[in-house]
């Protein structure tokens, strides 16, 4: 035991292990992990909340802009049946009077053929329009009758 003398070398204090040091890091990186995946998950969270809120306000949109459109189109079709019920009307009102007319010349004409023309018979010069009926009823001594020509 020549060697008891002698005194022991302490250990040689390594470094750390990379086992530890590469856990320390590790540790503070899902520390940082965990709080970002945190404020991702708030985040989403109110995206969530404002997209259920967007579509709730479309969707009463939508029904408010389909209420609209019907009741426009309802206006719509009420004015057009108005409007086809004046035509109709005026149709049938310029159809009277285009009888009433057709009919008045009609008469006219019916009229203007039983009118004779008379001449006097000493000067030459057209006298009064007198009806047919007048002129065969009534003597006329210097009246001379042309023949009655009917217009059409």
């Amino acid at each position: 035991m020549a060697n008891s003398d002698s005194p022991i070398p302490p250990p040689v204090s390594a470094p750390l292990s990379p086992k530890k040091e590469n856990i320390i890091p590790a540790a503070k990186k899902i520390e940082e992990l965990n709080e970002s995946r945190s404020e991702l998950l708030t985040r989403i969270q109110g995206l969530k909340q404002d997209l259920q809120s967007w579509r709730s306000k479309l969707d009463s949109q939508v029904k408010v802009y389909r209420d609209e459109l019907s009741e426009l189109k309802k206006s719509l079709n009420t004015e057009v049946d108005q409007l086809r019920t004046e035509f109709l009307d005026l149709r049938t009102t310029l159809q009277q009077q285009q009888d009433d007319v057709s009919t008045s010349l009609r008469n006219l004409g019916e009229v203007s053929g039983n009118v004779v023309k008379a001449e006097d018979t000493k000067t030459g010069k057209e006298v009064n329009e007198l009806p047919k009926e007048e002129v065969e009823n009534k003597e006329v001594e210097n009246l001379k009758v042309p023949p009655i020509v009917e217009h059409a």
